[in-house]
């Protein structure tokens, strides 16, 4: 057994997870610091490189140079290659590929797999990835050619394929990296149909790939009649009916307050008729799904909606899905645990069902460490760059849960700034709790002991 093996086989999934993002983002900085890469045809500074390395394989969004305009051909496709390799996950790209050259998938490889998209069994995890792959490129067709529609009449038969290629995998992985210019989609705040393709591509990609077959079958059957409506609706798995409904409360409620914190701001939608200040503001509460397109500027939104921009940052996209944040399913469990204890119930019961204490476990951890984390990287960038807190805060968030809006922030960052921010979005990424198991070497060594039960006083 060689060096490499050994190491190999001491390295934990999460850890080989956690070093294969790693690598992706190291490997793509190098390549866009080429003057290849740069419009001008001079080296970037590795900084702004590794930032937009980052911000491309975490699928962010956040960018201290302008993608349209800074980058030649050559590295605007390094960085679509490296949103679709960061949204499809690293180990189920590489995974693919070995599929696609005929090499056998060990047991390892599975359980690298297992870990990388969150799953809870070995079984059929070869064909759930292919089923991911497919699903990827039907969706992200179907995305190109809607946009289509727009870019290629705007700019060209060439150029408007191109765009709505880009644009289709930036949306479908909730990156929100465009190649229009400064403005992103700001020019096409009132084009229903951009809107329309850009929130359906969001939500596709932040669901999870879980909901997308559990929806498919069921319709399968309901198309076949063997289903009635209310059965499909009732056979849909306790994940996906969770999922599904949080995430229609959250869009449609953010966009509820949106548009009423927002109606008079001018700043932002107040100049906009009433069709155009809905449309505005339910695109604003999708985006906030972790995907940083913006129709209207972010510097503009008043206090009270910032808060409420950071709310839904902070939850995100639903878990096996390609956008971040703490997950529909964990703020749905925090919110079903209180209900639960308020109620005086030992259990959480939805939907005739039994949620496990453990899964509970989870999603308070998940919620503390990453409210941790961001408390920590706001109090830094702080005292880094100055400035307001709320503005600071409104960017960390917006880096650790992937989601890619700034006000103003991003392009003014110093290098202790960006260096920060890249730290979050790869925390972002990997997840806290995947980092803090990357650092544990004692894995599987650990020996628990029951102790003698007594209470504590809360509350």
């Amino acid at each position: 057994m060689n060096a490499l093996d050994k190491i190999n086989r001491e390295l934990s999934t999460t850890q080989v997870i956690a070093l294969g993002f790693l690598s992706a983002i190291l490997i793509g900085a190098v390549i866009l610091s080429l003057p290849v890469s740069s419009a001008d045809g001079t080296f970037t500074p590795f900084v702004d490189s590794l930032f937009t390395s980052a911000t491309s394989v975490c699928v962010t969004g956040l960018v201290v140079v302008t993608t349209a305009t800074h980058w030649s051909l050559f590295g605007k496709i390094i960085i679509i290659i490296l949103i679709q390799l960061g949204g499809l996950g690293i180990i189920s790209f590489t995974t693919g590929i070995m599929m696609v050259i005929g090499r056998r998938i060990t047991l390892r490889d599975r359980m690298l797999l297992e870990d990388a998209l969150n799953l809870d069994t070995l079984t059929g995890l070869v064909k759930f990835l292919r089923r991911v792959f497919k699903g990827t490129f039907i969706v992200e067709s179907m995305g190109a050619l809607g946009y289509s529609f727009v870019f290629i009449p705007e700019y060209g038969f060439i150029r408007g394929i191109w765009y709505s290629v880009f644009h289709s995998i930036s949306a479908f992985c909730n990156a929100g990296i465009d190649i229009l210019g400064e403005n992103s989609f700001v020019p096409y705040v009132l084009n229903p149909w951009i809107n329309i393709v850009t929130m359906c591509l969001i939500v596709a990609g932040s669901i999870g790939f879980i909901v997308w077959w559990d929806i498919t079958a069921n319709v399968k059957k309901l198309a076949s009649h063997e289903y009635t409506l209310k059965m499909a609706l009732r056979r849909l798995h306790l994940h996906s009916k969770i999922s599904i409904i949080t995430t229609l409360c959250l869009i449609f409620g953010g966009a509820v307050f949106i548009f009423i914190l927002e109606y008079n701001n001018t700043a932002t939608i107040g100049n906009m008729g009433i069709a155009g200040k809905i449309m505005a503001s339910l695109f604003q509460s999708v985006v906030l799904r972790t995907a940083g397109f913006m129709t209207f500027s972010q510097a503009g939104l008043r206090s009270t909606t910032v808060l409420v921009c950071l709310f839904l940052m902070f939850i995100g996209g639903s878990s096996i899905g390609t956008a971040g944040g703490i997950k529909t399913t964990t703020f749905a469990l925090l919110f079903l645990s209180t209900r639960a204890t308020i109620k005086g119930q030992p259990h959480i019961v939805v939907f005739n069902k039994t949620i496990p204490h453990k899964t509970v476990q989870k999603a308070l951890a998940v919620t503390f460490v990453s409210l941790l984390v961001l408390i920590l990287a706001t109090f830094v960038l702080q005292i880094a760059e100055g400035g307001l807190l709320l503005d600071a805060a409104f960017e960390t968030t917006s880096a650790i849960a992937t989601v890619g809006l700034s006000r103003d922030f991003t392009a003014s960052l110093n290098f202790a700034g960006k260096l920060i921010i890249i730290i979050c979005m790869y925390l972002g990424r990997i997840g806290p709790i995947s980092m803090a198991i990357f650092f544990n070497r004692q894995q599987g060594n650990n020996i628990y002991c029951s102790y003698p039960h007594e209470d504590i006083t809360v509350g």
